[in-house]
């Protein structure tokens, strides 16, 4: 098929199989790495429109894209990158799903002492965070300083850390506050390591089999998403970077950040943990309002690709959203 045709079809009529997919070989690595720590406890898995793992569920849900190569590759072309595409990746999405899976699968955190190490559960996800990209009461497996988002993001972040590591944590945290968070998910893994689960269920929620929305319409959801996130005000900074005076004619704005956008989705992106199309959108929306300006380059190229860099990493660090429904529900 052509991306086209592929666009029109539904994501019900895509007759995906997880377990016929490289994802299984991901999740009898997470099984494995369970097993090594002593844990009964299996999560399953389902693929479905993004990571997620509802409230109440002993499992989590996987995006259908990951199980056929052709789909990532339209995912990459349509969203500038797939997120889980890599075994690394999603071994640490996979990690923090098991996470959420195994904590509701005991009720940990109902327990006193979870609450006195993570904080409450029941707190609001706030519509966005203001992480401090230097704390070190926190640790650091996914992007976004993900962890600092919310008390079981950061168990989940937690326990995903503890998971991966063996015992390793303990050099590469040491003298950390997170610290005591990853001795406490260790001796409390301890304490149910034979434990039957609380709470037994195998439902799903949102399964690919039931999304009966095509592939276009999947596409321009997620795209408007991150197309209405990526668009602040920055006229002001804007003229502080790039002039109206044009006598020297020197490259205009528009132009400039065309030629460099690649590059500074790239280093941006990899700098803040956001995602290369939400990077992307900052950048064409920067671009749009430097033509409707008339702004030009005031300074050198290089010093003007050191400010917009700058610039643009401070832009996107205001949509480090917490709560994030692609890794927890």
């Amino acid at each position: 098929m052509s991306d086209d045709e592929l666009l029109d079809q539904r994501l019900c009529d895509l007759d995906l199989e997880l377990d016929e997919s490289p994802l299984r070989g991901r999740l009898d690595r997470l099984a494995d790495e369970l097993a090594e720590r002593g844990l009964r406890f299996r999560p399953y898995a389902w693929l479905s429109t993004d990571w997620f793992t509802p409230d109440r569920s002993n499992g989590f849900a996987v995006p259908f894209y990951l199980a056929h190569p052709r789909l990532q590759r339209l995912e990459h072309r349509l969203m500038l990158e797939v997120e889980g595409g890599t075994q690394d990746w999603c071994m640490r999405i996979m990690r923090h799903e098991a996470a959420h899976a195994i904590d509701n699968a005991y009720r940990l955190h109902w327990k006193k002492s979870w609450r006195e190490v993570f904080g409450r559960f029941s707190q609001n996800y706030d519509a966005a965070y203001s992480p401090d990209p230097m704390s070190r009461e926190y640790v650091q497996n996914l992007p976004y300083w993900y962890a600092q988002s919310h008390p079981a993001e950061d168990w989940a972040e937690t326990f995903a850390v503890w998971l991966a590591s063996g015992n390793r944590w303990r050099k590469r945290y040491v003298g950390w506050p997170a610290l005591e968070k990853l001795e406490y998910v260790d001796e409390l893994m301890r304490t149910i390591a034979d434990q039957p689960v609380a709470r037994r269920t195998r439902a799903v929620d949102e399964p690919l089999r039931s999304v009966r929305m095509t592939l276009r319409e999947y596409y321009e959801r997620k795209q408007a998403h991150y197309s209405d996130e990526s668009r602040p005000a920055f006229d002001g900074q804007l003229r502080r970077l790039f002039t109206v005076d044009a006598h020297d004619r020197r490259p205009t704005a528009a132009s400039f950040l065309r030629k460099h956008r690649s590059r500074l989705v790239r280093h941006v992106s990899a700098v803040t943990g956001q995602t290369a199309y939400l990077v992307d959108h900052v950048i064409v929306e920067m671009a749009r309002r430097g033509r409707t300006l008339g702004l030009h380059l005031k300074s050198s190229s290089s010093d003007t690709l050191l400010d917009v860099g700058i610039m643009v990493t401070a832009l996107t660090m205001q949509f480090l959203h917490g709560g994030h429904p692609r890794y927890h529900r």
